[in-house]
């Protein structure tokens, strides 16, 4: 079961994951529905307020699967510049590296390249969004008490391959012509984790200039 995506080579194939669907007919697929409505009206700072009624882990929930794709197909398009040669570490410019670890199979942080890394880290998102009992997609399971700090982990760590991307392969995406789409996407990430208060600002410092930036023209 080879995905048409994943035909340029072997090693790109790898990184990019699966998209992680929400089923269809669930409620979940409904906010989904609404977050992309909103979405369509481009007013994004509205786009990312709790829909009235809803559950916030709910919404949470929705918009990181969300995210996860998004990233997964931004990163998907630039992996073949992304490679244990051009990236031997995890950066996001001069001033930045990153280091993995997960805290269960990796406890004490590696430093390892950013294809590699990447790959630990979709890999490690998508377990969390597989897992029913952090990410139940069936209507009435309650989420567990520690849901949103397991979701502020993956914002957090989701945002690293945005900045990666930002200061080492700008010029690709350029190139493919893909940086309306990143920036669009970034913006929406942003303001959704600014609007939660999601992630630390410290963590966002690798793109401080550019979320400035993008996010002035919107207040």
């Amino acid at each position: 079961n080879i995905s048409p995506l994943s035909c340029s080579g072997s090693r790109s194939s790898k990184t990019f994951k699966p998209k992680k669907n929400i089923p269809e007919g669930s409620h979940q697929y409904e906010l989904l529905k609404h977050a992309e409505a909103t979405l369509g009206s481009g007013n994004l700072r509205m786009a990312v307020m709790l829909p009235e009624g809803e559950d916030l882990n709910e919404w949470v929930a929705v918009n990181t699967v969300d995210f996860f794709n998004q990233i997964n197909m931004l990163y998907g398009t630039i992996t073949d510049f992304c490679t244990e040669e051009s990236c031997p570490v995890m950066s996001a410019g001069p001033k930045y590296e990153y280091h993995w670890a997960d805290g269960t199979n990796i406890k004490k942080p590696i430093k390892c390249s950013a294809p590699k890394y990447i790959d630990y880290l979709m890999t490690w998102v998508q377990d969390q969004l597989d897992d029913e009992t952090l990410f139940p997609s069936k209507i009435g399971v309650p989420f567990p008490k520690n849901f949103m700090s397991v979701a502020k982990t993956i914002l957090k760590r989701l945002f690293r391959v945005y900045a990666h991307i930002y200061h080492q392969h700008f010029d690709p995406v350029i190139q493919l012509q893909e940086e309306a789409h990143l920036n669009t996407s970034f913006k929406h990430f942003i303001f959704f984790v600014q609007e939660f208060n999601l992630i630390d600002r410290r963590e966002l410092a690798p793109l401080q200039e550019l979320i400035e930036k993008l996010t002035s023209k919107d207040r």
